[in-house]
């Protein structure tokens, strides 16, 4: 393996491992905060969603001599933020126990084809739309609160977007980081915690109305919008993935480390196109060592949790929420077009959409699980032949 190994997979790795954690490690620590969870709990979430990733790439990879990549579920996290204020951490942890349970069980099982079928993939696109509305609208509304920061890192992701799009998020982050430094908008330095992280375990405890309202929308949104174009990714670039076997993996991933603060793990799509196209490497057969190195990297990062973690404590919120907001700008936007494309089924998208963004609650259940069943009703009941009129 050794003697095929190549820089270019070095350096495909790394820049996966960047793009993964700079478009999404920010909505990660909105999770993090809404659940109220403590320093050393933040750290153990940031350390085990590295290792998990890092080593669900390596197992794979090496397993089917294949470039798959994992990641963490970013619109899961998104689900989260919006959804676990006020959830105390064990149920929250019990919901993360009952989507990896439903992860492992599609995996083994070879439900997925059968579930994709179930939802309609323009009532879960809207359904993921709704879900990181707050996050793109929190971006533009950082416009009113820092005006200068927000409008900095919009223009650098115009900018990147028209001159090097894989490189634009992180060059936001940078322009951001940038800005802060030179005008003294960190925090003190002291904080920062430079220590390895270490594990800490969060004994689940179950609620009917978070089981229904958190877990069953985060397994949702995690096969929808991370696991069906993890699969389109790496068909796009000739690879037939094992679809059962990397489900089951990651599932059992999420069912180990969801104590710890592993809530999902997943194929990932963007990441997984960075390894898996020629910039990698020109010779497909030996690719799957571009996924190996993401492993690697992510483990490496994952033992640095903490000091993540206390990166984000120190920084001001306007950068979160726009590099957070920039960084879902796309998803968002792909998802809305994929929800409304077909005009028979438009109306039910759009009350899917609309009933997530409301944010209401009814039985304790959260709004994207009854954005779910009213669009689903809606959708049936528009859909179903009109009764044939009376003959006199």
């Amino acid at each position: 393996m050794l003697k095929d190994l190549k820089l270019s997979h070095i350096v495909s790795g790394a820049v996966a491992v960047l793009v993964g954690y700079t478009g999404s490690v920010a909505i990660i620590f909105q999770a993090i905060e809404a659940v109220g969870a403590t320093q050393s709990q933040a750290n153990s979430w940031m350390l085990v969603l590295g290792l998990g990733m890092g080593l669900t790439c390596l197992i794979l990879s090496l397993m089917y001599r294949m470039p798959i990549l994992t990641a963490w579920s970013t619109p899961g996290a998104a689900l989260l933020a919006v959804s676990l204020n006020g959830v105390p951490l064990a149920e929250a942890t019990g919901a993360f126990l009952f989507c990896a349970v439903l992860l492992t069980l599609t995996g083994v099982t070879g439900w997925f084809a059968a579930l994709s079928r179930l939802i309609p993939a323009s009532l879960a696109s809207a359904m993921l739309a709704g879900i990181l509305f707050p996050f793109v609208l929190a971006a533009f509304a950082s416009l009113q609160t820092d005006t200068a920061l927000a409008a900095i890192m919009g223009f650098t992701f115009l900018l990147g977007r028209k001159l090097l799009p894989r490189f634009a998020i992180p060059a936001v982050l940078a322009a951001g980081i940038a800005w802060c430094a030179g005008t003294g908008a960190f925090g003190s330095l002291e904080a920062l915690d430079l220590t390895l992280a270490r594990p800490e375990f969060v004994m689940p405890a179950f609620s009917l109305p978070v089981l229904v309202g958190i877990g069953l929308p985060l397994y949702i949104v995690t096969m929808s919008s991370q696991n069906m174009p993890g699969v389109v990714a790496l068909k796009a670039c000739g690879y037939e993935t094992p679809v059962s076997a990397s489900l089951t993996v990651t599932g059992l991933a999420s069912l180990v480390l969801a104590p710890f603060g592993g809530f999902a793990f997943n194929l990932a799509a963007i990441t997984a196109a960075i390894c898996a196209g020629p910039e990698a490497d020109e010779n497909p057969k030996t690719r799957y060592l571009a996924g190996v190195m993401t492993g690697v990297v992510y483990i490496l990062v994952g033992l640095g949790g903490a000091t993540v973690i206390s990166l984000f404590l120190i920084a001001p919120k306007a950068l979160v929420a726009t590099v957070a907001g920039l960084a879902l700008l796309s998803t968002i936007g792909s998802s809305l077009s994929a929800a409304l494309a077909e005009p028979q089924g438009r109306e039910a998208a759009l009350i899917t959409f609309m009933v997530t963004v409301s944010g209401i609650s009814f039985l304790g259940i959260g709004a994207p699980f009854w954005a779910l069943v009213l669009g689903l009703a809606v959708n049936h009941w528009l859909k179903a032949p009109a009764a044939a009129p009376a003959r006199a």
